[in-house]
């Protein structure tokens, strides 16, 4: 039976005219009742003003088709941990608390932002670093919480475990305004055995940060091997961890509350070899029905 009470939706994009009230039709498209937007490119920090983003409009699309909620992504190029370069750091948090209004006057109350990386100067220096950046942003915005990605642990990244994830908390001031969104690829990748022991993954979440902080979940499935330390997403049902633990993740009944976002890769146009087609609106069927539906 489909479960039209799950809350799944996907990345979408946000150029145009349209802006956000595109971005809602795109959702509208896959049968999604959810969705994930950045609010201008994620590899630079131009900005339109947020009047120009066609928001009220976004609104009453939402609200016209049962669509209660939204997050926001915070663009990569945000580094808190980067001690290496004061003046990246600087940046980032400046920009940081501009996205944490912007996301606010859009009308979520969501940003995922990936911790940072050390750029060599160790892990202990960067999470110091995220920490103070972290209190300085919370202090001087509202109402937004920021949720801190799982990472795969490529390069120097940091949030590659539970416990990286916790000494920030443990840092942060205001950690009543953190959590976590947690990425199945990246977890994957970091080395947890998502594909095989969801169950104990989760316990160990628990143990660590508590399954009350998960806010957000992106479903990836991983081209890569278990502990690969890479982050290269795969469609649903095509990568290493598989369709059915992540069918079992997105179904469990205590984050039945929360969005469920996919991040997959297009895949190319059988038709058009050129052309590539998004994979969300099979995907989000598939979630619903509980199983891989024919093509």
């Amino acid at each position: 039976m489909e479960n039209r009470h799950l809350i799944i939706g996907s990345h979408v994009s946000m150029s145009g005219k349209e802006m956000m009230e595109g971005s809602v039709r795109e959702a509208l498209s896959y049968g999604a009742n959810t969705f994930m937007l950045y609010t201008g490119a994620p590899q630079n920090t131009r900005r339109r003003p947020v009047e120009e983003l066609r928001v009220p409009q976004a609104q009453r699309l939402m609200e016209a088709n049962g669509i209660a909620d939204f997050v926001v992504h915070a663009p990569y190029l945000i580094n808190l941990a980067n001690t290496v370069r004061p003046e990246t750091r600087e940046s980032s948090i400046r920009f940081l608390i501009d996205e944490m209004e912007r996301t606010r006057l859009m009308g979520s109350r969501l940003l995922i932002l990936h911790p940072g990386a050390h750029v060599g100067a160790g892990a202990e220096a960067g999470i110091k670093s995220i920490v103070r950046g972290l209190d300085e942003v919370l202090s001087q915005s509202r109402d937004v919480l920021i949720a801190l990605e799982t990472m795969s642990g490529k390069g120097s990244e940091l949030g590659r475990s539970f416990e990286e994830l916790a000494a920030i908390y443990d840092g942060v001031s205001q950690n009543h305004r953190l959590r976590v969104c947690f990425d199945t690829c990246h977890t994957h990748d970091a080395g947890y055995d998502i594909a095989r022991d969801p169950d104990s993954v989760l316990a160990r979440f628990d143990r660590i940060l508590g399954l009350n902080q998960i806010a957000v979940f992106h479903i990836n499935d991983s081209k890569n091997e278990k502990g690969a330390a890479k982050d290269r997403h795969a469609d649903i049902g095509e990568g290493k961890i598989g369709f059915e633990p992540l069918n079992y993740l997105v179904h469990l009944p205590e984050f039945s509350s929360i969005p469920h976002i996919l991040e997959t890769p297009w895949y190319p146009d059988p038709d058009n070899p050129g052309k590539t087609l998004p994979p969300y609106g099979r995907e989000i069927a598939w979630f619903r029905a509980g199983r891989q539906l024919p093509l």
